[in-house]
């Protein structure tokens, strides 16, 4: 991981918060998810860039382009840091992932029966950031959505993707209860 900040290359960045409900401004540690995951994104060295931005003005910079989940908002600033070196070394997309931890079960076509059980180590679970090297950010028109796992397929369909494990403070919360424990999980 990248221990200095200053090394890592410039890279413009913005916390993503829609379609995400209201749980973006739930409280952890006494600040909004939204806000410590901006400040996560600071401290990375990464540029924030709020909703005003448009893509074409992300295009011209010729930088990285870093989308991180206000759903993932204490995801460490050195891993932040270590997914746009990557996708700055690499060329390719780089996706922050967390491994599948419940039993996963295939179903019938009709979804009338359960059937076997799926190999969790097969499976990963999108977390943040997704990085888009400077290369992807020219390529594309847009960013065709914001949902993260959807992004990654139609990425992935386009261009090289690497995934790095997000440590386990980096991993995603979809509740309150999701919020306490990382909460716990981080505490100083």
């Amino acid at each position: 991981m990248i221990d200095e900040y200053d090394d890592a290359p410039p890279a413009l960045g913005t916390v993503v918060e829609s379609d995400r409900g209201s749980l973006p401004f739930a409280l952890i540690h006494g600040e909004a998810l939204l806000v410590a995951a901006v400040w996560a994104l600071g401290e990375a060295g990464v540029t924030p860039l709020d909703f005003t931005t448009g893509w074409e003005q992300v295009r011209e910079s010729g930088e990285p382009f870093v989308l991180h989940d206000a759903l993932c908002p204490m995801t460490p600033a050195p891993f932040l840091a270590q997914c746009v070196a990557t996708a700055v070394e690499r060329g390719a997309v780089v996706v922050g992932v967390r491994p599948v931890t419940d039993t996963v079960k295939t179903l019938s076509d009709d979804g009338a029966y359960v059937g076997e059980t799926v190999d969790r180590d097969t499976l990963l679970s999108v977390a943040s950031p997704i990085v888009l090297p400077a290369a992807v950010v020219e390529a594309l028109d847009q960013l065709p959505t914001t949902d993260f796992a959807e992004l990654v397929s139609l990425l992935a369909a386009r261009f090289p993707v690497v995934t790095l494990e997000a440590p386990p403070e980096g991993r995603r919360v979809a509740s309150l209860d999701d919020v306490r424990l990382l909460e716990a999980l981080t505490r100083p």
